[in-house]
């Protein structure tokens, strides 16, 4: 059963890192990018912007496709999509053709994000599903942590055109790992599933205030972390003078401290609940990102400082990201398919969203991309504060009765 288990996780983890894998590796190559196409800043950053766009919007058809054909097909066509599009930016002659195929790899990745937190609820609820979403993140940090050096790697030998070449390969070893993964949503469970079943069950989530409180939360938080892989190439490699393969050790360094703590959310889960464990992250996260605010809104800029406050926030992060996941999806087993791409859809719009308005302030400096970490970490430590007490209330309430 554990070996089971275990080899869900790796499965489900590899499918899972194949999108990221084409974001992470890529980041280095930005400022590359720039100089080969000829193109300005914002224009290199619209890649990376309508990338996460792509992801977002795809999110909400590859979720109801899942509940009504089953989840192995829809991940077949993603990986299609993201190869077709990888071969197009190898290939791009111009910035607008790059972002063009950026998008279209965007809408295959986003197959990969969604439909692995449905399996994770086809088969499990509460701490066993918090134990394989830390486990399938564990696997899934193989990108944030190496694909940014293998990026450095890759782009000094081959160009950053090489990179795309290289993602390409993941796509066709994520079609061989597909093959090893057994369906989880059978013929039977599908026969009530429809379009006009998803049109009712997005519906029924856009009412669940609690759903969207949680899927809000997580939004936030994976913003921070958006914002900071926008601007961190060129904050980090043009401010602070960084080389790209240093600036993939800064990097993977953030990213390690996620997805460690992360491991530990189905022992604490075990012993404080879920619901308090995302409300003690939320505020511990939050409070270190303030707080880093508040140090460089004063005058100081320094790497130092901004990577002890970044590796201790981001591990807090760790604990949020699968728990309000893994609470958000518990009530909606029988559309998991749908209510994980929702919430996907939910988390990269906003994130989307809020990577633009970051944009318009950056000035050169490390202190937009701080303002705007810490301003996504208030916005969820006031939900987190405002969805779990009233969950809390209403318990109280309903005993009363």
């Amino acid at each position: 059963m554990e070996t089971k288990f275990l080899r869900n996780a790796v499965t489900l983890g590899l499918l899972s890192a194949i999108g990221p894998f084409a974001i992470d590796m890529y980041l280095p190559a930005l400022p590359a990018i720039g100089r080969s196409l000829e193109a300005e800043t914002g224009a290199v950053q619209m890649s990376l912007t309508v990338f996460f766009i792509a992801l977002s919007l795809g999110q909400s058809i590859y979720g109801p496709l899942s509940d009504m054909i089953g989840r192995k097909t829809p991940l077949y066509i993603g990986l299609g999509l993201f190869s077709i599009g990888s071969i197009g930016c190898a290939l791009a002659p111009s910035i607008g053709v790059l972002i063009a195929f950026r998008f279209i790899q965007g809408v295959g990745a986003c197959a990969g994000m969604v439909i692995p937190r449905a399996i994770v609820r086809d088969l499990h609820t509460g701490v066993d599903a918090t134990r394989l979403m830390s486990l399938l993140m564990l696997v899934f940090s193989i990108s944030p942590i190496l694909a940014p050096l293998t990026g450095s790697f890759v782009i000094q030998l081959g160009g950053w055109r090489a990179v795309f070449w290289v993602v390409l390969v993941a796509a066709v070893l994520g079609c061989i790992i597909l093959a090893t993964l057994k369906e989880t949503r059978p013929a039977a469970e599908r026969a009530d599933s429809s379009i006009r079943s998803a049109v009712a069950a997005y519906r029924l989530l856009l009412s669940d205030r609690h759903f969207l409180g949680l899927s809000f939360i997580g939004a936030f938080g994976i913003s921070s972390f958006f914002v900071y892989l926008s601007n961190s190439p060129f904050v980090l490699i043009e401010h602070y003078h960084l080389s790209p393969r240093l600036y993939s050790v800064f990097f993977s360094a953030n990213a390690a401290s996620f997805f460690a703590v992360a491991q530990l959310t189905g022992w604490l889960a075990a012993r404080v609940g879920l619901r308090r464990l995302v409300r003690g992250a939320v505020i511990v996260y939050s409070v270190v990102m303030l707080a880093l605010l508040a140090v460089f809104a004063s005058g100081v800029d320094r790497l130092d400082v901004l990577a002890v406050f970044l590796f201790v926030g981001y591990g807090c992060l760790g604990l949020v990201i699968p728990t309000t996941a893994v609470l958000a999806l518990e009530e909606h087993g029988e559309i998991a398919g749908t209510a994980s791409a929702l919430m996907g859809t939910l988390q990269f719009v906003t994130g989307a969203v809020v990577m633009l308005f970051v944009g318009t302030f950056l000035n050169g400096t490390a202190l937009p991309m701080v303002a705007g970490i810490a301003g996504c970490a208030g916005i969820a430590l006031v939900l987190a504060q405002t969805t779990l007490r009233t969950e809390s209330e209403a318990q109280v309430e309903a005993a009363a009765d």
